[in-house]
């Protein structure tokens, strides 16, 4: 069959004006058909199409086509109010255009716009019944056909819930839940509505049970978005004793992403149980306490410790440590990549390095205690004591002061995921402080020790240290009102911010109340939308500044439409640099769970002629695809590692290293970024700039001991809040290099560790279905070879070298007469050596086995979850699936490159992995179970396995003199300058 193609819709619009209606119809389903290609040619002729329609005398089916080629038209117009009326008109006609999969594009707009427009329309009005009718229409349809997403996705447009519950109790199909509650967390809809729905979607959920479990981490992420404590303590009452596996199992991913208000509400309304009950209620509260998750990644972290220290050797012989840049550049490498090892190895060999810290960077190099003990709360006071204000006093040993404010804010970040005591000394820390750079630290730190408490008490006192009007105190002050009441949008507690922000002079505590700021809107969405309105238009552009933050983390991880909008219209029209890059950076906070979208978004951003642009560009791109290995996003940052302007080079360094972490030495791009760390950190010609941020790259691609991604989504899928705010902290370095550390806030293990039900660790092995290659970790660096210098070439006269020759041509021949067991022996083991020498490593690489076998407490990075499986013969069976049902973007590096048994796949799963509760299949054997390591004895300090026994006080004492004292030299005798008389 020969299909011509149509050059014209003109024979088909003569039809029209045919007295014959056979002609008519035929003409109005013909340009039904070229409307796509010929809608500017028909829309001449719409007067006498819709004449057509409302000529009464026709056939009530010719007048469908008429109405149906009408809404077309007005759809191809852009007219889509009109294209609406005309497709309710059209009655079955528009039914029937449903079905084809030409229209498909056309069907879904005015579909959206039936929804939207039936939220707008009076209930029992004429064009509620006919929207009312085809909607019902469209739902019967997609279920006969099996369309359930389609029809769950117009029911949630259209605010038909009851469709949704019907489809479930059709199918019986927990996933179709778990699609509807995706939906509308990842879209923008509104937070009341949201609530609705996910209030409405809760007693759908089955409850979960080691026979059905696979729900679990899709009812973990309801709990905790709808942080009602009431409704998940009534979940795990239920679950108590019976699944007493599961209880535990469900505890623990709530606390993977849960906030510290809700968990808390939820260990106090647990019941105290009788008998039986009592011990299991006792450890779920243990466990919601987030303290056991803590100790558990902290022991995976200090076990599976890969740092390579010869990085770190080479960056200290090449940076300069007298400059205060290069110095915290190395303070901050060495802390992201020992973050939560709690080993200081490389700041005890380097005592002398460390002792050239002054001011503002010993502050820093105290502060990466913090990051690298991280979670070692049992110990912190302790690790941290020789360098804590004493209580009452102030220091008088001069230089101290910065030792001690670097060492409050080292202890806020060890205790980042439960303040407990520890807010109550940091307050009493910041009260007793005259001191504005002691109060700096302690602000600091107690925001970070109670983010999200709501601790009216502790938001007081770092009230009265903002209205004191210290630049360097209100600053830190005005961060941390913000961390402590985080999410709780109190409008009076904003008011009295915005008043000071107005009337004082002090640009630092400016940007310190206008972030805070935007920590109080985290995740409110329209509530937020006033503040936000009000502070983008103010005059200042610091407080324009806060208010970009405001709009990006209200809408967190929303992909809100309007709100990107507004974000992309500040990034090309604000007159300040700043609030430009802030605009461009804010996009990574609404796309993080759509990494895929932000290259494509951020591509002409990046060709930008602001080097600010471009510098936001950079780490947008490196926060919304941190820990992907994104190759759209490695191809538009490689070339900015070469730009012009230093700190753009600094924001594509940076930005590398957050997408590269854990991934395999076989990434493209990997080894090449490395090189490029290590030749840009040695080029003493090169910026400084463009060295910080190669140094913080390094230290972020290899953060954690190689043991951790970046990730702002938790492993159940919902908002990572403290790593969303401990990137929008990290993003401040650019004003206050100390908010740097902040970063580790968002380092996320990458462990599989089981436990049983006694809450014990046992050893088992799980099976890793990937080349062990694949996922191995990172060779270690080679030192550099010793140039030698080449040797002079000497000229020789052509006589010497015909004599030269005859010697060596007689010399061998001597020797092939010569036939010796000691030569044969000689070039056997010659042979030999070369065979072995020059073994192709393909023949390695065939005989690497196809799987492999892992231990508990092993590393599993976020790609290798999806190949994790455990033996169906094996002892220990987890009670929820290893991995998530969350996809991941198939142009994710990884989604769709690795073999399996049935060849490669085209997606991979995200989430998932950490902790898990495990079955014992055979109870009555005699378990095998792993020691955990346990803590350092008081007055130790931090050894981190670095100091030998029975020198852990001296080398204490050493270090707490450098980190203490003033090393600065003293200043030159006075003297008369002989020449002035």
């Amino acid at each position: 069959m020969v299909v011509r193609a149509h050059s014209s819709a003109a024979g088909a619009l003569a039809l029209l004006s045919e007295p014959d209606i056979v002609f008519k119809q035929h003409a109005l389903k013909a340009l039904n058909q070229l409307v796509p290609q010929f809608w500017a040619e028909i829309s001449e002729h719409i007067a006498l199409i819709e004449s057509l329609y409302e000529f009464e005398e026709l056939p009530k089916e010719v007048r469908d086509i008429a109405a149906l080629l009408a809404s077309k038209v007005y759809y191809y117009l852009g007219e889509y109010d009109e294209a609406l009326s005309f497709a309710l008109d059209a009655g079955n006609a528009f039914q029937a255009e449903t079905r084809t999969y030409d229209a498909k594009e056309y069907v879904e707009t005015v579909v959206y716009t039936f929804t939207c427009a039936r939220t707008e329309v009076s209930s029992g009005s004429k064009i509620e019944a006919r929207l009312q009718f085809i909607i019902e229409t469209i739902f019967q349809r997609c279920i006969d056909e099996g369309e359930y997403k389609q029809a769950i996705g117009i029911a949630l447009e259209s605010r038909r819930l009851d469709i949704i519950s019907q489809i479930y109790n059709l199918t019986g199909d927990v996933s179709l839940l778990s699609y509807a509650m995706g939906i509308v967390l990842d879209t923008g809809f509104s937070l009341s509505y949201r609530d609705q729905v996910l209030n409405f979607l809760s007693p759908l959920f089955p409850l979960p049970s080691q026979a059905n479990s696979t729900h679990m981490l899709a009812l973990a992420r309801l709990h905790v978005t709808l942080n009602n404590p009431s409704i998940t303590v009534s979940l795990l009452s239920s679950l108590v004793p019976k699944e007493k596996l599961v209880a535990y199992q469900f505890a623990f991913d709530l606390v993977e992403g849960g906030a510290r208000d809700f968990l808390e509400g939820v260990r106090k309304d647990l019941p105290q149980g009788k008998d039986e009950t009592k011990e299991i209620l006792e450890n779920l509260r243990n466990i919601l306490g987030g303290e056991e998750t803590v100790k558990l990644y902290l022991e995976f972290l200090k076990r599976n410790n890969k740092v390579d220290m010869l990085i770190l050797k080479h960056s200290k012989d090449v940076l300069e440590p007298r400059s205060s840049i290069y110095h915290t550049a190395l303070t901050l490498q060495n802390a992201f990549m020992h973050a939560g090892t709690t080993s200081d190895i490389f700041l005890r060999e380097h005592l002398e390095w460390l002792g050239m810290a002054t001011n503002w960077a010993k502050f820093s190099t105290t502060a990466a205690l913090g990051v690298i003990h991280k979670g070692y709360f049992q110990q912190g006071m302790t690790i941290l004591g020789p360098y804590l204000p004493q209580t009452g006093t102030e220091s008088q040993i001069q230089g101290a002061m910065y030792s001690e404010g670097g060492a409050l804010y080292a202890l806020g970040m060890i205790n980042a995921y439960g303040g407990g005591q520890t807010v109550d000394y940091l307050r009493e820390a910041l009260r007793s402080s005259q001191n504005e750079v002691v109060q700096h630290g302690a602000a600091l730190g107690l925001g970070i020790a109670g983010m999200g408490s709501r601790n009216t008490d502790a938001y007081d006192d770092l009230r009265e240290t903002l209205f004191s009007d210290s630049a360097v105190a209100g600053e830190a002050a005005g961060y941390a009102m913000g961390l402590i009441m985080l999410g709780s949008a109190s409008q009076a507690r904003a008011e009295e911010m915005i008043t000071y922000a107005r009337e004082t002079q002090h640009e630092k505590i400016i940007r310190g109340v206008a972030m805070g700021l935007s920590f109080v809107f985290y995740g409110r969405q329209e509530e937020a939308d006033d503040t936000i309105r009000l502070l983008l238009a103010e005059k200042d552009p610091i407080l324009r500044y806060g208010g970009v933050y405001t709009l990006a983390l209200a809408y967190a991880g929303t992909s809100n439409n309007d709100a990107v909008r507004r974000l992309l219209h500040i990034a090309v029209s604000d007159t300040s640099d700043d609030v430009r890059r802030a605009a461009v950076i804010s996009l990574a906070f609404l796309l993080f769970k759509n990494p895929g979208q932000v290259p494509r978004i951020v591509q002409l951003l990046s060709e930008s002629y602001n080097p600010h642009v471009r510098c936001g560009a950079t780490l947008a791109l490196g926060i919304a695809c941190a820990g992907t290995g994104m190759q759209d996003a490695v191809q538009i940052l490689e070339p900015m590692t070469k730009d012009g302007v230093d700190f753009v080079r600094q924001g594509a360094f940076i930005a590398l290293g957050m997408i590269l972490v854990q991934q395999s030495e076989s990434t493209p791009s990997m080894a090449s970024t490395r090189a490029l760390y290590a030749k840009v950190i040695s080029d003493k010609h090169e910026d400084p700039m463009a060295r910080f941020g190669a140094a913080l790259g390094q230290g972020l691609i290899d953060a954690g001991g190689r043991n951790v991604t970046i990730s702002l989504q938790s492993r159940a899928g919902t908002r990572n809040t403290s790593a969303i705010v401990g990137m929008t902290l990290f993003c401040q370095f650019w004003y206050w290099y100390p908010l740097a550390h902040c970063a580790c806030l968002a380092f996320e293990p990458t462990a599989i560790i089981g436990l049983n039900e006694d809450l014990k660790v046992p050893k088992f092995e799980f099976v890793s279905n990937a080349r062990p290659s694949l996922f191995a970790y990172p060779a270690p660096a080679t030192p550099p070879k010793k140039e030698t210098a080449a040797k002079m070439v000497t000229a020789v006269l052509s006589t010497t070298a015909k004599v030269k020759a005859r010697e060596k041509k007689k010399a061998a021949a001597d020797q092939e007469s010569m036939d010796t067991d000691e030569k044969v022996e000689v070039r056997k083991d010659t042979d030999v050596e070369m065979k072995t020498e020059e073994a192709p490593s393909s023949s390695r690489r065939k005989s690497e086995p196809a799987s492999e076998k892992l231990a508990n407490f092993s590393r599993v990075t976020p790609i290798q979850l999806g190949y994790v499986s455990f033996p169906s013969d094996g002892r220990y069976q987890p009670v929820r699936p290893v991995t998530s049902n969350t996809l991941i973007p198939k142009g994710t590096k990884g989604a769709s490159s690795q073999p399996t048994k049935k060849g490669l796949v085209s997606e991979r799963y995200a989430g998932g992995g950490g902790i898990l509760i495990l079955v014992d299949e055979r109870p009555i054997e005699e378990a095998e179970f792993i020691e955990l390591q346990p803590p350092a004895p008081p007055g130790g300090g931090p050894t981190g396995g670095a100091v030998p026994n029975g020198h852990a006080d001296v080398a204490d004492r050493q270090l707490h003199i450098d980190l203490s004292s003033n090393t600065e030299a003293d200043p030159p005798e006075p003297f008369e300058y002989p020449f002035d008389s």
